[in-house]
């Protein structure tokens, strides 16, 4: 038998990840908490697991009996260690509510299948008797895709993917792999490493999320500029709804009408459980090189990677701190707050392949950053932000605890827009924050570039003010709404979850709101997969 342990989510029950590695602050950090934003260090007293009180289960003992014999007993989980792991994502908010001493919401039960029949007849009860499900990954969204939102239903169980752990075909001939959704970043990695080959897609959670949410929400890695986004890499999935089975993605290329992949990639669950992922991958690379650079401001830089963009000159990664980000040296996270790694604008570029393939997309990109006024600074400032790619948000455990409050938000636009949207939002953001009672340090990045466009990666650092909570929600609304009016999308690889589902109709309109509900009453007629969740 296995043992409870060994199928708990590896992350902190009411942090980012493994423990042992938090990032206390450093004495640079402290002291710009302490000046700009006025965050004297008081750290709250944290609860253990054991004092916090869940809603009691709402699951019926004809219902636990009826998924335990689905699953099997040691694969149905009520006790409240095993719902608390399960009780939401990883945004500020999710670690906030963790922090609270009354009663926290949580799932009746975590089911945890083993095989796509027990998905299907999970699927079939709950149907039946009106109970909701929360596929789980890895958990570590930060829109509240995972919320256990009940809706009109009396239960909400969360359906662990993790069992789905294996890598189901391997075909080395056309670059192509098949993992269960509940294989992790560093699972399928490891797993294709011991072929000679590599996924190549590293966001920000890839230690801890997994291929099915991945595709469950159009994740973008930081190796995008070379191997795309996820969604790029899809060539087929398998997915379990309630009206049925889709397999799905036939050949590299199909004219066989509108591709029914893209309905379910991104679809967070609300339609369908994605079981399987079949993915493109690429050699290991034989030899990767590197080179930071300094430009002179933002909208220098800006103009220098739309040229390499709109060039092709193939970076595997490339990357642009604004002014505040280089200033506290977010992007190399070894000395953030210490001295600085240059003044004006730091940029990233890496790139991957056979020596030959390396060396001449990096000589060309060099001459094109260097011919619009960068200076390079060498490998150094790349091989560090590569050694701390991971670990931002251990940093941020740190300053929530230490008074400070700290959260992430992303949009993305064209070129030319993208003055007008970094101002529109850090205005919304500071003034929201400034209402609060506290300064606000907002960094922002350029993420992941395209021909036409780029995505914006925001930081924001205030005092906690009041209730935290109400605080970020209103500072958060204020951002959504400024990137609507100025053009930008809501979001562009964190997902809709609960959090920007209010901004959906803005971004679809109200006919792609109607085709949404469509596909949903077609493939979960009684509308129990993830509630609350990406549809208005």
């Amino acid at each position: 038998m296995t043992q409870p342990d060994a199928l708990m989510p590896p992350m902190k029950w009411n942090a980012w990840g493994d423990p042992n590695a938090a990032k206390p602050l450093s004495e640079g950090i402290r002291s710009l908490l302490k000046q700009a934003l006025g965050v004297a260090e008081e750290p709250a007293p944290e609860l253990d697991a054991e004092q916090v009180r869940l809603r009691p289960s709402a699951l019926s003992e004809n219902d636990r009996q009826a998924l335990s014999g689905i699953v099997g007993a040691d694969h149905l989980r009520i006790g409240d260690h095993d719902r608390l792991l399960h009780a939401g994502g990883k945004s500020t908010l999710d670690l906030l509510r963790r922090k609270d001493s009354g009663e926290q919401d949580a799932p009746d039960a975590v089911l945890l299948p083993g095989s796509e029949d027990e998905v299907a007849a999970i699927l079939q009860h709950c149907s039946q008797r009106g109970i909701a499900v929360v596929p789980f990954g890895g958990g570590t969204s930060v829109v509240g895709g995972l919320d256990p939102i009940r809706g009109v239903f009396d239960a909400v169980v969360s359906l662990d993917l993790r069992r789905f752990d294996q890598l189901l075909d391997f075909d080395e001939v056309s670059g192509e792999a098949e993992f269960g959704a509940g294989v992790t970043g560093p699972v399928a990695e490891r797993l294709l490493g011991e072929r000679g080959f590599s996924l190549g897609h590293f966001p920000q959670s890839f230690e801890f999320a997994s291929i099915g949410g991945f595709a469950a929400t159009r994740s973008s890695g930081q190796n995008s500029a070379g191997y795309g986004r996820f969604d790029d890499m899809i060539g087929g999935l398998r997915v379990i709804t309630p009206a049925g089975v889709l397999d799905l993605g036939r050949a590299p290329a199909s004219a066989a009408g509108p591709d029914l992949r893209q309905l379910l990639i991104g679809s967070e669950g609300v339609f369908g459980v994605i079981t399987r992922v079949r993915v493109r991958v690429h050699p290991t690379p034989e030899a990767i090189r590197y080179e930071a650079w300094s430009f002179p401001d933002f909208a220098t830089g800006t103009a220098a990677l739309r040229a390499v963009a709109q060039t092709g000159t193939g970076p595997t990664v490339i990357r642009l701190s604004d002014e505040a980000e280089t200033g506290v040296n977010l992007a190399t996270t070894e000395t953030i707050g210490e001295s600085q790694v240059t003044g004006g604008c730091l940029a990233i570029t890496v790139f991957e392949g056979t020596a030959e393939h390396a060396e001449s997309r990096h000589a060309e990109t060099h001459a094109l950053l260097a011919a619009r006024g960068g200076t390079s600074l060498g490998e150094g400032p790349a091989h560090a932000w590569e050694r701390g790619r991971f670990g931002a948000p251990y940093l941020r455990d740190s300053l929530l605890a230490a008074g400070a409050l700290c959260e992430t938000l992303e949009t993305a636009t064209t070129w030319s827009n993208i003055p007008a949207l970094k101002t529109a939002v850090t205005e919304a953001l500071t003034g929201a924050l400034g209402e609060s009672g506290t300064p606000a340090l907002v960094l922002c990045h350029i993420s992941h570039v395209y021909a036409s466009g780029a995505s914006l990666y925001f930081t924001v650092v205030a005092g906690q003010r009041g209730n935290p909570i109400d605080q970020w929600r209103k500072a958060k609304a204020a951002a959504s709404d400024a990137i609507v009016a100025a053009g930008g999308t809501i979001t562009h690889h964190h997902a809709i979850g609960a959090d920007h589902r209010p901004w959906m109709h803005d971004e679809v309109g109200d006919l792609g709101v109607r085709i949404l509900q469509a596909v949903k009453s077609t493939l979960d007629p009684a509308g129990i997969l993830n509630p609350g969740k990406l549809i208005p």
